[in-house]
């Protein structure tokens, strides 16, 4: 199954994941000592976030270090610019009309 990055953010423990390799890299364990779900449940997240190119893991030694790769997140980010621009176009017209209100309620003698 090809997954992708808006499927990988859409769990809290995965972008809680993320929020903890954002500071640096760590290993399965050093992860899943964090969280109160089994460490196959772990697993099974970072499965779905190396799937979606999130995070990469990297064989040192015995040792697997997980590592967030956040450039990936571009892509939420692109989208949610295109509402983004559609709500400050909204807010804006707002803020428009109620200043044509308040400026005829001015001329009005009218408080509101």
């Amino acid at each position: 199954m090809r997954r992708d990055v808006f499927q990988a953010i859409a769990d809290p423990n995965r972008r809680a994941i993320l929020g903890r390799l954002s500071g640096s890299p760590l290993n399965l364990n050093q992860v899943a000592e964090h969280f109160n779900i089994s460490r196959s449940a772990v697993s099974q997240h970072m499965k779905i976030l190396t799937e979606c190119g999130l995070v990469v893991i990297k064989q040192n030694g015995r040792e697997r270090f997980c590592e967030a790769k956040f450039e990936k997140l571009d892509e939420v980010t692109t989208w949610i610019g295109q509402y983004r621009n559609f709500w400050v176009g909204k807010f804006d017209a707002m803020e428009m009309a109620l200043q044509k209100m308040k400026s005829k309620n001015k001329k009005h003698g009218t408080k509101k």
